[in-house]
């Protein structure tokens, strides 16, 4: 065999689809997507009277919560005209026959094809998953032809994964999602969980580029709440030094009982992606925990002709 020939013929051996560029520039918010539960999404009238066609709506998984109330408010939102991406935790599934019949209800009863993969909130693992690379690794979300795979990022470090409180662990779980990245066809992006500074995200972006991992990140940010509320989630979910910025917040009478939104974080991570583009820093992500209604009002107040103009 010429070598002109092999070398065409281990092209297209090798052959994987090319994955899009990921959409860069300073307007996080823009490009925002959000979560949901069950029990708040059945609150909402209408998700389309609220958000943007296309906006990208997370379904979280509380544990203990059936499976069929997580596939039909899956089918609602995507009937609305948004991508929907529920969460798939991996210690409250307990089969790879259960990941499979997950999988296959998302995706006939609800047109699914992407997925946030995380290990879960419970300390006991149902079954045999503890975490997010336990579930990529068997291979069911390929099979199943999924676009897009996120999985979680932490700029304030993970006591779950690493309780002397290093990173050690969680650095070496990225690395392996970076792996799992350029063996998968399906996009990927790292999720944070909500924070308040753009301080440690920034840094930690920076320091994850400088490791070789080049995954788009999706910053995670708290919707406008009362301070009280936010401390309360802060605390439950382990919200690391940037709880800081909202115990200084509380200490100032003013700014106690006005509600807190987060356009000073958005307007620093804003200004940060657009002198520093190599950051990967491509949109964030809302947490509402004071009400879909309040975020979706506050995304609109950013981008009122964006807004406008969708829905």
């Amino acid at each position: 065999m010429n070598r002109a020939l092999k070398e065409v013929l281990m092209s297209l051996l090798s052959f994987r689809r090319a994955k899009p560029a990921p959409a860069m520039g300073g307007d996080l918010t823009a490009r925002a997507s959000i979560e949901v539960m069950p029990r708040t999404a059945a609150k909402v009238a209408s998700f389309a009277a609220l958000l943007p066609a296309g906006t990208r709506v997370y379904i979280a998984h509380i544990d203990g919560t059936p499976i069929e109330e997580m596939v039909a408010t899956a089918a609602r939102i995507a009937g609305e005209g948004f991508a929907v991406m529920p969460h798939f935790p991996a210690r409250s599934i307990e089969s790879e026959a259960q990941l499979g019949d997950w999988i296959a209800r998302y995706q006939g009863e609800a047109g699914v094809t992407e997925a946030l993969v995380l290990a879960g909130g419970i300390a006991a693992p149902r079954g045999a998953f503890h975490s997010s690379m336990q579930l990529l690794e068997t291979g069911a979300f390929d099979r199943a032809g999924f676009t897009r795979l996120h999985v979680a990022g932490h700029p304030e470090g993970n006591r779950d994964i690493d309780p002397d409180g290093g990173d050690a662990l969680v650095r070496d779980a990225l690395r392996w999602k970076q792996d799992f990245s350029n063996r998968t066809d399906a996009r990927m992006a790292l999720v944070t969980q909500f924070v308040f500074d753009a301080a440690p995200v920034i840094g930690w972006a920076r320091a994850i580029r400088a490791a070789g991992i080049d995954l788009p990140v999706h910053v995670g940010l708290a919707g406008p709440a009362k301070l009280q509320t936010l401390i309360k989630y802060a605390m439950a979910c382990g919200v690391g030094p940037s709880l800081k910025v909202l115990q200084k917040r509380a200490m100032d009478v003013s700014h106690l009982l006005m509600p807190y939104a987060p356009d000073e974080i958005a307007d620093a991570l804003e200004k940060a992606v657009l002198t520093e583009p190599e950051l990967g820093i491509e949109q964030a992500h809302l947490f509402p925990l004071g009400g879909i209604q309040a975020s979706a009002d506050w995304l609109a107040a950013r981008h009122p002709a964006r807004h406008s103009a969708a829905l």
